[in-house]
């Protein structure tokens, strides 16, 4: 499982060109699943995520995670987070999960992080989306459930 973490000072999703969701201050997460992926790696980058400290504290010190600052969270499902272009161009996405599979992890992931006390919006899985955000930092972190890099 991957997930593009962006810290936000503001971040929505809109279909078709209508606003479904927003957050103000807080993370943007895109995750994409794998074929070989389980709640195990669902678990690890909820944990993960939930306490990453990448929020500055009264000195200016990125030290606060996403509760701390009373953030909100936004999960985006993104399949083309394992876009192979390796070979050639054009990307396959022959490791990304079977639609079903990704659905089932994602939704798992969404309430791993709700558990955490943690207000999380989400947007439109399997839904052509327009994404919106203001990168505060910039801060944007890579993380990957099977720690390959």
């Amino acid at each position: 499982m991957r997930a593009v973490v962006q810290r936000v000072s503001r971040a929505k999703v809109s279909v078709n060109g209508v606003s479904t969701t927003e957050i103000g201050r807080g993370l943007l997460v895109l995750l994409g699943v794998c074929q070989t992926d389980t709640e195990s790696d669902a678990d690890y980058l909820a944990d993960k995520i939930a306490g990453l400290r990448i929020f500055e504290d009264e000195k200016g010190k990125m030290n606060l995670a996403i509760a701390e600052i009373g953030g909100g969270v936004l999960v985006v499902s993104q399949f083309t987070l394992y876009g192979d272009v390796r070979r050639g161009k054009r990307p396959s996405f022959d490791a990304a999960a079977p639609p079903e599979k990704a659905r089932e992890l994602y939704e798992y992931f969404v309430e791993r992080i709700r558990s955490f006390g943690l207000p999380c919006q989400t947007g439109r899985f399997q839904e052509m989306m327009q994404v919106e955000l203001v990168n505060d930092g910039p801060v944007t972190i890579l993380l990957d459930s099977a720690k390959t890099f």
